[in-house]
């Protein structure tokens, strides 16, 4: 069998993996409704991690509005599926358009901009965002906010399912991006902009397409949250949100999508086993980033990305066999040097 084939194949059941064990495990009730909703939430979490990273991370564009796209995300929702009765599916592909549209509108002034300007601006935007979203109370119940129930927010298992499978998609959908000679022209514009031009890179309009693509990912996981959550407030469009979906991508790593998933599902976990701490959990956040500062700047994956393709082909050539060899060389290495 040719090697793509095989590697598709691999994909394709750890794909469905991740999708149906978790499921599996809450319907048969082994996984509680309380964890369950945890899960969802990270999931909800690393959703706007990814749409984070592709801004800042691979695009190499700091901004500071990512929330302002995710309230818009599920205002639209609401607004699809309610007042126009769109199906519920189609009403997040929907708001995912709708806020690639704003991503674009709000794009074209402000990625002219560069470093610390382009994050003032965006984050500028985000508060407009929310000031709209109180003010507009017809339409999105004003500062009280807007209630939308659906099955996601009854059902635990169909949260679980619904929303691994989105991310498990979007995870797809970016990687692909990034393989592709897109990705490839928007890596080259994050490493150096005037490199990227001099090669005839059009550095704007591949700044654009980050930007747009994060928007839409954003918008995705706005609809979510409001699914799961069933209900949605202008708050969540404050930049204090943007922040904290910031933090997974900067623990994680930039520019890496394993480190933010990941990042994102472990301090979901975190913080939530922490509540018996009160109010004294929220100084974890704060903690965890300096000792990440001080000790691995670039986050914990940096700009790498776990590949099941290369450990199945590690696997494969025999190298669980070497491993226990590399793990004593390694030491002995140490030990060496320790002795010198």
């Amino acid at each position: 069998m040719k090697k793509h084939i095989q590697h598709t194949i691999l994909l394709t059941v750890i794909a469905a993996a991740a999708i149906l064990i978790p499921t599996v495990l809450v319907a048969s009730g082994v996984i509680d409704e309380y964890i369950a909703g945890i899960l969802s939430q990270a999931g909800v979490y690393a959703i706007m991690a990814i749409s984070v990273n592709l801004i800042s991370g691979i695009t190499g564009q700091l901004s500071l509005g990512q929330a302002g796209f995710m309230a818009l995300g599920a205002y639209s929702t609401i607004l699809f599926n309610t007042i126009l009765h769109v199906p519920l599916p189609v009403s997040v592909v929907l708001a995912g358009i709708v806020t690639a549209l704003f991503g674009f509108l709000i794009g074209f002034p402000t990625l002219k901009l560069e470093g610390d300007y382009l994050a003032i601006v965006t984050l500028a935007f985000g508060e407009i965002i929310r000031v709209v979203l109180v003010n507009m109370k017809k339409l999105t119940g004003g500062p009280n906010g807007k209630s939308f129930n659906t099955i996601l927010t009854m059902d635990s298992t169909i949260a679980v399912l619904t929303i691994t499978s989105v991310l498990v998609l979007i995870i797809v959908l970016v990687q692909n991006v990034i393989r592709s000679s897109y990705g490839r022209a928007i890596l080259a514009v994050r490493e150096d902009e005037i490199a990227a031009n001099s090669c005839g890179i059009p550095v704007f309009r591949y700044k654009m397409t980050g930007f747009v693509l994060a928007s839409f990912v954003a918008g995705i996981g706005g609809s979510l949250y409001v699914m799961l959550i069933g209900f949605i407030k202008p708050e969540q469009a404050a930049f204090t949100k943007s922040i904290d979906y910031l933090i997974f991508v900067v623990l994680g790593g930039m520019g890496s999508m394993t480190g933010s998933v990941l990042a994102a599902y472990v301090l979901t976990f975190l913080q939530e086993s922490l509540r018996f701490l009160q109010n004294y959990r929220l100084l974890f956040y704060p903690v965890v980033l300096i000792l990440v500062m001080l000790f691995r700047p670039q986050g914990l994956l940096g700009t790498k990305e776990f590949s099941f393709v290369n450990a199945f082909e590690w696997i494969k050539s025999g190298g669980l066999k070497t491993l226990p060899a590399r793990i004593k060389n390694a030491f002995s290495r140490k030990s060496r040097r320790e002795a010198e």
